[in-house]
């Protein structure tokens, strides 16, 4: 009788390591979204051939780029590693990795930021708890702008020649694909390398510090439209919403606001997870794009993030707004045609067999990602009020039998995440003008056999049940999100409770 979320197996071995370096990259980059915006906004007025030229204010486009961003991610990338102190010694290192080259050194401070904290933790372990008191704020002082000094020069005569040689291997191996018209093949990397979450190591590692060196040179860059375009995306979710079934048809069109509007891209993976073949048409849709923008020589002033139209639209370069317009519209149309063959296709299928488990799909896309996802999370919600079905038949059937007054949260304390949970539904019973029904929290050693309904963990309702033998139980996989309370609501409403 109990609902129990599809379970999947978290991704082992080199997707993990992918994954976590992609997430660290994208860790010391995301943060500092803003400042890049900033700069795209600075370079786009104020520039020579801006939209308000001032030879005044375009004076601080140069320092933005070469000092204000790299360390800035230093810092981030520093802290992340080691807090503060690490921040303060990966920004005093970086600028040694910065001044000894004449290129913008994201790639060094992405480098040099992380190992310098490490640097820094490792060396305060040696004295760690040695230091008498009173000279603590002396060593750690000391210890840090030592440390830092050091690492400045390394970064001046290793780090920074080295990460030039690396910086300009890596820019030959993309005019390399660009002049032989290669440069939309990636998209047979990117596109599914998003839907398992290992974007970010190519995308933040490769085409953030590449393309924004290309935007210093060139006022633009076609890389920072390679990930970012939302074209596929919504292409692929106006085919399900038009010839999809089922759960997978009621939830697309509010993912296409997300998608699209929003820039959050991983509302649409677990479609493509749902139906394997569509991935077919998200990558057509982003060689279209990257095609087009290859054909118009058209390009971004900086990152668009999150890959929202708005954002995009925003950090076009003023010379490729029909490039960059065009290559959502095509990459959009491809991916919509080739994904509504694919649905067509198996229709009668899909309508017999109710369209496959979106569900399924989702919880696979949050094992991909490694970590649960409020957006996923409201997609499965909305599927859910659209008609899409989480609860058992069983459980619905003893909705019929069994007359629901109690409504108890329970959780190992009973206080923190059944507390939440028990706030949320409490709210939607409320808004549903049901009054008869107490909704309240427990921790499961303080269950009785006199309630009606328990809402546990998934991983806890065995417990539960053996507590509360008599009570209807049903699990879910979020106290704060889950879909299943929209249906207990309904299910409450249809009985005539009041």
């Amino acid at each position: 009788m109990t609902t129990t979320s599809p379970q999947t197996k978290r991704p082992g071995g080199a997707r993990v390591a992918i994954q976590k370096f992609g997430t660290f990259l994208s860790g010391m980059i995301m943060p500092n979204i803003a400042a890049f915006i900033a700069w795209g906004f600075i370079t786009a007025f104020f520039i020579p051939t801006g939209w308000t030229p001032n030879e005044s204010l375009a004076a601080l486009v140069g320092p933005m780029i070469t000092y204000l961003l790299p360390l800035l991610i230093a810092n981030q990338g520093g802290r992340l590693v080691y807090d503060t102190r690490g921040g303060v010694v990966a920004s005093i290192a970086t600028v040694g990795v910065i001044v000894s080259t004449d290129i913008p050194m994201f790639l060094g401070a992405m480098i040099m930021g992380p190992f310098a904290a490490w640097v820094m933790k490792q060396i305060d372990k040696l004295w760690e708890g040695k230091i008498k008191a009173g000279f603590e704020m002396l060593v750690n002082n000391f210890s840090a702008g030592i440390v830092g000094m050091l690492l400045a020069l390394v970064g001046f005569f290793a780090f920074g020649p080295a990460v030039q040689w690396l910086s300009g291997l890596l820019e030959t191996a993309v005019d390399w694909l660009t002049s032989l018209n290669l440069l939309p093949l990636l998209s047979i990397l990117v596109e599914p390398g998003k839907i398992l979450f290992l974007n970010n190591a190519i995308n933040q590692g490769v085409f953030t510090p590449l393309g924004t060196q290309q935007a210093v040179e060139q006022g633009k860059s076609i890389l920072f439209l390679i990930e970012a375009n939302p074209g596929p995306g919504l292409g692929l979710l106006l085919a399900f919403t038009f010839f999809g079934v089922g759960m997978a048809r009621a939830s697309a069109p509010g993912a296409i606001i997300i998608q699209f509007l929003g820039g959050i891209h991983e509302i649409y993976f677990p479609y493509v997870l749902m139906k394997p073949l569509t991935v077919l048409a998200v990558i057509a849709g982003g060689m279209t794009g990257v095609a087009t923008n290859v054909l118009f020589q058209s390009g971004l002033r900086a990152p668009a993030s999150p890959g929202s139209i708005f954002a995009v639209l925003i950090q076009t370069a003023t010379d490729s707004y029909i490039g960059v317009i065009l290559s959502v519209i095509l990459s959009a149309t491809v991916s919509f045609i080739i994904a509504s063959i694919i649905l067509r296709a198996s229709r009668k299928k899909d309508l017999a067999t109710g369209g496959g488990d979106l569900g399924m799909a989702i919880a696979q896309t949050q094992a991909n990602k490694g970590k649960e996802s409020s957006v996923l999370g409201n997609l499965q919600a909305e599927g859910v009020e659209a008609g899409g079905g989480l609860i058992a038949e069983g459980e619905r059937a003893a909705f019929e039998h069994k007359p629901i007054h109690t409504i108890i949260f329970a959780c190992d304390a009973g206080m923190g995440s059944s507390a939440m949970g028990a706030t949320v539904l409490r709210n939607k019973i409320k808004k549903a003008g049901i009054d008869s029904v107490s909704v309240t929290n427990k921790s499961i050693a303080n269950l009785t056999d006199d309630v009606d309904l328990v809402i546990t963990h998934q991983d806890l309702t065995d417990r539960a049940r053996l507590q509360s033998p008599s009570a209807l139980h049903i699990s879910v996989d979020n106290f704060m999100n889950s879909p299943k309370y929209e249906e207990i609501v309904n299910l409450l409403e249809s009985e005539g409770v009041r």
